[in-house]
């Protein structure tokens, strides 16, 4: 081959970094920390203590009041049921021709699988809604063809939230994109960029409407296209427990290579399951 048709290949300072979703559902103020303890390994649970109702009795003067109530109380198990793991190499060569730190950007591209994992994880909870807090069925799921259609089924998550004594504060609800074009052509819907909206910095905020953060995702649980499962709730309704176990560096015993891995150990629980409505959507 004749030198002059050699076509050095040019190593580029810069990575192409990969597209990535807004990861939303795992966030503070979505989730809650509040059993988060120390967690060693798969399989470890986390117990959550709560307490019934107080009876309120009529008083009268110069009467005895009854005898001291007896509450019951409960617990619920929150399990550390999954253990995700990153394991990779960077070859000497290819550290040594590009410029920038490849290693560095392996794990940033490493914690974010990892937390796009815990993410999904996380959003399919909605199947252990209360019976009572579902708008549209996976039969029958309601149809959001408009933008009058979308801000109202936003107004009815609302409403069932209300019904069951969720606080009106810090309520959020995530949902799928197409969602949100409905929503932006809506007089009704605040958009971002308004003072209150400025306010909140989690990830996905676009805005408020009807009485929520409005989150976009595009880890909104989905049936082939269809059938949409957009949750809407309060902080107190999930609690979610993670801890980055393990990271460890070595050197692959038949490699020229820096290696690098990981271990990841998360559950979640949807703990009060009347703080959270489930619309089943569609498109059409």
């Amino acid at each position: 081959m004749a030198l002059d048709n050699f076509i050095p290949t040019i190593w580029s300072a810069r990575l192409l970094a990969s597209l990535k979703k807004t990861l939303v559902y795992g966030q503070a103020g979505v989730v809650n920390r509040d059993y988060e303890g120390e967690i060693k390994e798969k399989g470890n649970t986390v117990k959550i203590n709560s307490i019934g109702a107080v009876t309120v009795s009529d008083h009268s003067k110069n009467t005895d009041i009854s005898a001291p109530e007896a509450l019951n109380d409960s617990d619920q198990v929150l399990v550390i049921e999954k253990a995700k793991y990153f394991n990779f190499q960077v070859d000497d060569v290819d550290r040594v021709q590009q410029m920038p730190s490849v290693m560095d950007q392996a794990m940033q591209e490493a914690g974010y699988a990892l937390a796009d994992a815990a993410d999904q994880y996380i959003a399919g909870l909605y199947t252990e809604a209360h019976a009572s807090n579902l708008l549209g069925t996976t039969g029958s799921p309601t149809s959001i063809a408009t933008a009058a259609a979308a801000y109202e089924a936003l107004v009815d998550l609302g409403v069932l939230l209300t019904e069951a004594n969720v606080p009106k504060a810090q309520r959020w609800c995530v949902i799928p994109p197409w969602f949100e074009g409905r929503l932006q052509k809506d007089d009704r819907f605040v958009k971002a960029g308004t003072p209150a909206t400025d306010a909140v910095l989690r990830n996905g905020v676009i805005g408020r409407a009807a009485g929520f953060d409005i989150l976009v995702s595009n880890n909104v649980p989905e049936t082939s296209g269809t059938k949409y499962r957009v949750i809407a709730g309060h902080p107190m309704a999930i609690s979610f427990a993670e801890q980055i176990n393990k990271v460890e560096a070595f050197r692959p015993e038949r490699r020229f290579a820096d290696a690098l891995k990981g271990l990841h150990l998360y559950g979640a629980k949807l703990v009060r399951n009347r703080a959270i409505a489930v619309g089943t959507f569609n498109k059409t």
